[in-house]
């Protein structure tokens, strides 16, 4: 990201170079319009960018959250099926209990 601002910065600091050089020398109106062009063009396709890299942080918190969400509902999911796989097997104990004490009552 560091990177990112440098490069950012060396060319805003270009941008303003040029913008200085069109002041300073006399060139042609036809080279100072394309490079004002240029530079509206390369100003145009950064503010593009930025859109698009908000659109995409916005959209990454988006599904980070949303994935946070499922992770939790997996995990209470997997506490319900644990607890009711105990609940069953406490059943099944308690019911081999009573056959054996049926068994025992009826011999």
């Amino acid at each position: 990201m560091n990177n990112l601002k440098k490069k950012e910065k060396n060319l805003n600091d270009l941008i303003d170079k040029l913008d200085v050089l069109t002041t300073t020398y006399s060139q042609s109106t036809y080279e100072t319009e394309k490079i004002k062009t240029e530079k509206n063009e390369v100003l145009r396709q950064k503010s593009e960018i930025e859109k698009k890299n908000q659109e995409l942080v916005r959209e990454h918190k988006f599904l980070r959250d949303k994935l946070i969400k499922l992770q939790n509902e997996v995990n209470a999911r997997s506490d319900l099926e644990d607890k009711f796989n105990q609940d069953i097997e406490e059943l099944s104990q308690e019911t081999r209990d009573l056959v054996i004490e049926i068994d025992k009552w009826q011999t």
